[in-house]
């Protein structure tokens, strides 16, 4: 039975190796999340970084605001005739003297929203990623509410690679972004991006660019992945990809969008997908996990054998396309069948609330949490809404409108209705 099981072991690691060799000249081998509050130019700056606009919904164009998770992979070169930091870029020819410029890491940028209302939106985000791109405007006022809630949150779920970036200086004084800088460095005392780089640009005009992306190659490095683990992807999105009118026999089934954590997806392996599709019956609500066929894999729009854990991936499936549109299943695990985490309806949690409350203009204590509270929670991808049924000593009981799938060593932050937004105030862990 040992020697069994050492086979199995030696044979994952085997293919782990074969698929790192396949996978990873085409996939991106980092997740890096661009957040703050606002308007502070985060779709501006990912297009800068990849030449990709990923605000593309009709919504987010009218109101110039993301509103949705954005995607956009990218490759940076670096040339080896020029001096740093303009050796660095997103082209395989150097802008500067015209060298074919060699490869240094292929990366996928996840937008996050940074409206106060979407807050849910960006803590969904930051479970897929692996470091983080604060941006400030030199502009306004430092530290604006979201810029705050989203450090605090970064915190919380533990990222704690930040690069600040100091955004528009084209828009003030050399002596205003001076001033900016201090208030920023000022505002980071203390926190998990105290020590972290401040480094000024103008995404609009590319300025600046190019150290940003010198910084992102010295200060982040690619995580150590353990591809040998049973896969659990976290699903971000999910999409119908037909277009209307098109006719049954030319349908393609559902995509879901999303990460890998660990372990290795193959085309042709069956998954399960949890907590899965909400199904009435009868007068009641409950939730079937999904099993389905992977049909195809793509990183960007490059078609993939394997998925490995790193950059953001789609997969393609057999699901019914009903299934999947307006990212019905987002906040869903993905794995093999019956090797996923349990799906929780109720569970006890151990609470560790903040001080403050953040996120309010107004500086509010954390009042204790009380019976019968709807609290939001978010874990990996999903966002539910918790009613605390019972209170303990460290302990609170919540029934779940939806459910979600966590485990003991999970983070799951808690955010609480003041006024007409849910606003963050602390984390949880499952108590067993």
């Amino acid at each position: 039975m040992a020697k069994k099981n050492q086979e199995k072991v030696g044979e994952k690691t085997s293919q782990a190796k074969e698929a790192k060799k396949d996978s990873y000249s085409k996939q991106p081998v980092i997740n890096i999340g661009l957040v703050g509050h606002v308007d502070h130019g985060k779709t501006t700056l990912t297009e800068a970084l990849s030449g990709k606009w990923t605000d593309v919904h009709s919504e987010e164009i009218k109101r110039g605001i993301t509103i949705r998770l954005g995607y956009a992979n990218s490759t940076f070169y670096k040339c080896p005739k020029c001096k740093d930091p303009e050796s660095y870029g997103i082209s395989k020819k150097c802008a500067a003297c015209g060298s074919e410029c060699g490869e240094l890491r292929k990366i996928s940028l996840v937008d996050a929203p940074g409206h106060e209302s979407l807050m849910a939106t960006m803590l969904s985000g930051s479970a897929i990623i692996d470091c983080a791109l604060l941006l400030v405007a030199a502009n306004e006022e430092c530290p604006q509410p979201q810029t705050k809630e989203h450090l605090m949150a970064l915190g919380i779920i533990g990222i704690n690679k930040i690069i600040i970036v100091q955004n528009k200086i084209d828009l003030v004084s050399e002596e205003d972004v001076k001033k900016n800088y201090n208030k920023i460095k000022e505002f980071v005392k203390g926190t998990i991006a105290e020590n972290a780089p401040i480094i000024p640009i103008s995404a609009q005009h590319r300025a600046n660019i190019d150290v940003l992306i010198k910084t992102i190659e010295e200060y982040f490095p690619t995580p150590q992945r353990d591809v040998t683990k049973d896969p659990l992807m976290f699903v971000a999105r999910s999409f119908d990809v037909n277009k209307p009118g098109t006719g049954i026999h030319a349908l393609v089934g559902g995509v879901l969008g999303g990460a890998l954590k660990h372990g290795i997806l193959n085309v042709g392996d069956e998954i399960e997908i949890r907590p899965g599709k909400k199904v009435e019956k009868e007068g009641k609500v409950f939730w079937e996990s999904l099993k389905t066929k992977i049909i195809g894999l793509k990183s960007g729009t490059e078609n993939i054998d394997k998925a490995l854990p790193g950059g953001s991936i789609g997969v393609l499936t057999e699901l019914d396309p009903s299934f999947v549109k307006s990212d019905q299943l987002g906040g869903n695990i993905v794995g093999l069948p019956d090797k996923l985490p349990m799906i929780r309806k109720e569970m006890d949690l151990i609470p560790h609330l903040l001080e403050r409350v953040v996120g309010t203009k107004k500086e509010l204590e954390v009042e204790p949490i009380k019976k019968g509270e709807s609290l939001m929670l978010n874990v990996h991808s999903s966002v539910t809404v918790g009613i605390v049924t019972s209170l303990a000593k460290d302990t609170l009981h919540v029934v779940l409108k939806i459910p979600l799938c966590a485990e003991k060593t999970d983070r799951i932050t808690i955010s609480r209705m003041l006024g007409n937004r849910f606003r963050l105030i602390g984390y949880c862990n499952v108590k067993e």
